[in-house]
């Protein structure tokens, strides 16, 4: 068993007598599934339907929760909740400065008593997930019987999952949750209640449109350089992401990248030998076959 203090996430604590129906009005998630124990993977949408966070949504046995975010997004996180609450008897804040983020994989943790703890919800292989005081967070391999790894071995197990990972699998408020996998993985409640972004995320799912995904690609020797565009010969067709040990991410066009696979065309990032890889979780449609230029007639450029 391995544990990595994620120094990167940040934790935004949501309370209040309105906390829950706060939060469901708001996550593309169902927050009244939510749990000590059974924390849910979601996102705040903008109302286009594209990712402004996401994050992992744990109650605390207490009362209220705890979002496990992007640390660089927790402030912005907190100014757009305060927006949306208005009257509701709620309070927010960002406490990444005195809470910390571990994950542990390989093994269920135990005696970490004044932890959160709970598994991730997104993928059972990606192991469990720590909330713990920051004070504690350097000695919490030790105390749960872990051996104490980085940041990027945990980095690399993600990957190797083929899990996207916000600011560098996709672009925050730029993507949509099937782009990001997040129908995938847990992140959206499609017989849920209204909530920001909804209708969008709604359509994309019964019509079967999402063009865009982040697959998991591998590769030889060494790894294309984060943000080079994917190319099918000279055309582009999508953006390289993470990378680790032979395992990469990389956003890409569904329909393009399956007519490269059926006419044999290379598929390089960086002049660098890609190729596609099915996750184990993966439900979609995959990219066996080539569509043609008529099943695309109308399709917007």
């Amino acid at each position: 068993m391995k544990a990595a203090l994620l120094a990167d996430r940040g934790v935004v604590k949501v309370e209040g007598a309105d906390a829950r129906t706060f939060l469901n009005g708001l996550a593309s998630n169902d927050i009244n599934a939510v749990a000590p124990g059974r924390p849910r993977f979601a996102a705040l949408l903008t109302p286009q339907g594209k990712i402004v966070a996401d994050f992992i949504v744990a109650e605390r046995p207490e009362g209220g929760f705890l979002l496990d975010c992007p640390r660089a997004l927790a402030p912005m996180l907190v100014e757009k909740l305060n927006f949306y609450k208005l009257r509701a008897k709620v309070a927010v804040a960002d406490l990444s400065e005195t809470l910390a983020v571990v994950a542990v994989w390989g093994g269920e943790p135990a005696g970490a008593e004044a932890a959160l703890a709970y598994p991730d919800p997104r993928l059972a292989a990606l192991g469990w997930r720590l909330i713990v005081p920051e004070a504690q967070a350097a000695d919490i391999a030790g105390t749960i019987g872990a051996a104490l790894a980085d940041a990027a071995d945990y980095d690399a197990h993600r990957i190797a999952l083929g899990v996207p990972r916000g600011g560098q699998d996709f672009a925050y408020s730029d993507a949509f949750p099937h782009e990001a996998d997040m129908d995938q993985l847990g992140g959206v409640d499609f017989h849920k209640g209204c909530y920001v972004g909804q209708e969008v995320v709604s359509r994309v799912e019964h019509r079967g449109t999402a063009r865009s995904r982040v697959v998991p690609v591998a590769y030889d020797d060494h790894a294309p350089m984060a943000g080079l565009p994917v190319l099918a010969g000279d055309k582009q067709i999508g953006t390289f992401g993470s990378a680790a040990n032979g395992h990469g991410l990389a956003l890409l066009r569904l329909d393009r990248t399956g007519d490269a696979l059926a006419a044999g065309t290379p598929i390089t990032a960086g002049g660098i030998a890609l190729r596609p890889v099915k996750p184990a979780w993966a439900t979609f449609a995959w990219l066996d076959g080539a569509t043609t230029a008529a099943d695309r007639s109308g399709e917007k450029k």
